[in-house]
């Protein structure tokens, strides 16, 4: 039996241990690369060409867990060299929400703040501080007023992350919408890679 490398976002660390743990998926083994580098896509490519270098030889089947994650097609170059997968989409809110799914939103209003579970529970850190809102409130404007609305694609069901939506979406003074999407295409791209890898 083969074995499956996924190579992925930290912000993805959780919800890929829960897919492995839920599935029983004993075949899998689970890379992150740190997540701070969500505001960085410059410098995902060279992690994520770094890593393979390390670990492809040990491998067959490689998935790696990024979208194209605005790093203008270098996850796919990485991906090409390595004879990698990658997850489909731009981001990470389209393949949570699904490629028609995602276009309705951003069609129906395309100034919308996108928040997954993981930008809820690293909000203050990720929004906050690293673009210097809490030093420089006057940037708030510049960087968030062109947004009309707070869209919170939720991963899973969780009373405290809505709070947490709520008061994210209070803090950039935008009205908020909840739309409940599971792991989306993130579940079920791991399950076809697993299942190709073991069958």
């Amino acid at each position: 039996m083969g074995r499956l490398l996924v190579i992925g976002c930290g912000a993805l660390a959780e919800e890929l241990s829960a897919l492995k743990r839920a599935n029983q998926w004993t075949a899998l083994d689970i890379k992150c690369l740190d997540a701070a580098l969500h505001n960085r896509p410059e410098r995902i490519a060279d992690r994520l060409e770094s890593v393979l270098a390390q670990h492809h030889a040990e491998y067959t089947n490689i998935l790696i867990a990024y979208a194209d994650c605005g790093t203008g097609g270098a996850v796919d170059r990485v991906a090409q060299q390595f004879n990698a997968q990658r997850l489909p989409g731009a981001h990470c809110y389209e393949f949570y929400a699904t490629s028609p799914v995602f276009e309705a939103l951003a069609e129906a209003e395309p100034g919308t703040f996108y928040l997954t579970d993981f930008l809820l529970r690293h909000f203050d850190r990720l929004v906050i501080e690293e673009m210097k809102l809490d030093e420089h409130p006057e940037l708030e404007e510049m960087l968030f007023g062109r947004y009309r609305r707070v869209v919170y694609l939720a991963q899973v069901d969780s009373s405290e992350l809505l709070d947490q939506a709520e008061r994210a979406a209070t803090r950039l003074k935008l009205p908020l919408e909840v739309v409940t999407t599971g792991y989306g295409l993130l579940a079920k791209t791991v399950e076809e890679e697993v299942i190709r890898v073991i069958a």
